[in-house]
């Protein structure tokens, strides 16, 4: 078709003058309908330090932050559950009876951000340990009832993989691997990938120059070993496109189809925020798809500059990860760049 090849022109020049411009280091991205992938970039470079400079490559990892959160957490709970060993208006104290105030929240107002909780919480700083980490987001009072407000929330993803864990009855980094990215063969996703063997995407400039590369951005993670709810995998941009293409497919593999439709409703329909289960809805204030994509699409963002977005209805997807934040932490330039990507690669109408 002449108009998606000119949009997939149009993508590719868009990327790379993202580099030029330097607005991002270094990026892959992937396009694609269903489990067809229509073309693949990488440009730029994966650590811009002077003494380490090196290339981007289509198989290079990149630190997916916030992504863990659907590509991960959420989905490894939406397994147990359509396993039966969840329940998604179960309060979190069923299987959580330590935590405080969450004992009453339900596990599908943690997935759809309205929780209560506060958005973050800086247990780095003053936590030496995880299990002190643990102990003091147990403690975290909610900001506001359950389900009176859309927050979103890290401390929620943080007691979702705690949750996933205990029903798992393995460390989350286990139960993902044995939920989501095994079956699905993601694999070069995971935790802590070994420094052997990879190519990473470096992410930002610690004081003396060089760079965090291999090892998790998110100092909450970090605290935590490297494997949280929030934040923590690693992956290819091929992975996520696999993950991508199962997600809008009707195989009832690894999550049944209908759970998967009902993550992709609102559920927050009289609050203000769009969100379904995990994922971002249109209108969502986090919402990075402009004008151009349908009202059923969906999307997240990791900070490090990673984002995914799909349509189920037509099965388009769109995969983005850069390393952006090697540049600064302000988010402008790569949010800017997503809105023009994705404007560029609108599913067909």
């Amino acid at each position: 078709m002449p108009d998606q090849e000119s949009s997939l022109q149009a993508a590719g020049e868009l990327l790379r003058a993202a580099v030029r411009d330097g607005r991002v280091p270094g990026a892959v991205a992937v396009v694609g309908s269903g489990r067809a992938t229509l073309a693949t970039w990488a440009v730029g470079q994966a650590d811009s330090t002077a003494t380490a400079s090196r290339p981007v490559r289509p198989a290079t990892l990149f630190d997916l932050a916030s992504l863990t959160k659907v590509a991960g957490t959420a989905t490894a709970v939406l397994a147990l559950a359509g396993r039966g060993d969840i329940g998604l208006d179960d309060p979190a104290g069923r299987y959580l009876p330590s935590f405080g105030a969450l004992r009453a929240v339900t596990i599908r107002q943690l997935l759809s951000h309205t929780s209560g909780l506060p958005d973050t919480r800086k247990f780095y700083q003053w936590c030496a340990t995880p299990d002190e980490l643990l102990r003091d987001l147990a403690a975290t009072p909610l900001e506001a009832a359950p389900g009176t407000r859309v927050t979103y929330s890290d401390l929620g993803f943080m007691a979702l993989g705690q949750i996933a864990s205990a029903v798992a009855s393995e460390p989350l980094d286990a139960a993902v691997g044995q939920l989501v990215t095994g079956p699905l063969g993601m694999t070069r996703t995971g935790y802590n990938p070994p420094a052997a063997g990879n190519d990473f995407a470096a992410t930002e400039r610690r004081p003396d120059g060089t760079a965090w590369t291999g090892v998790v951005h998110d100092e909450n993670a970090r605290l935590m070993g490297g494997v949280a709810g929030h934040a923590g995998l690693f992956a290819p941009a091929g992975d996520l496109a696999a993950f991508a293409g199962w997600w809008v497919s009707d195989t009832d593999a690894v999550v049944p189809a209908r759970l998967r439709r009902e993550a992709e409703r609102c559920q927050t329909a009289r609050l203000d925020g769009r969100r379904g289960l995990g994922w971002t809805g249109r209108g969502d204030r986090f919402d990075i798809l402009g004008g151009t994509w349908p009202p059923g699409a969906l999307s997240h963002t990791g900070f490090t500059g990673t984002s995914v977005a799909l349509d189920p209805a037509s099965g388009w997807w769109v995969v983005l990860l850069t390393n952006s934040v090697q540049f600064g932490r302000a988010p402008e330039r790569v949010r800017a760049l997503r809105r023009e990507l994705h404007a560029t690669l609108a599913p067909p109408a």
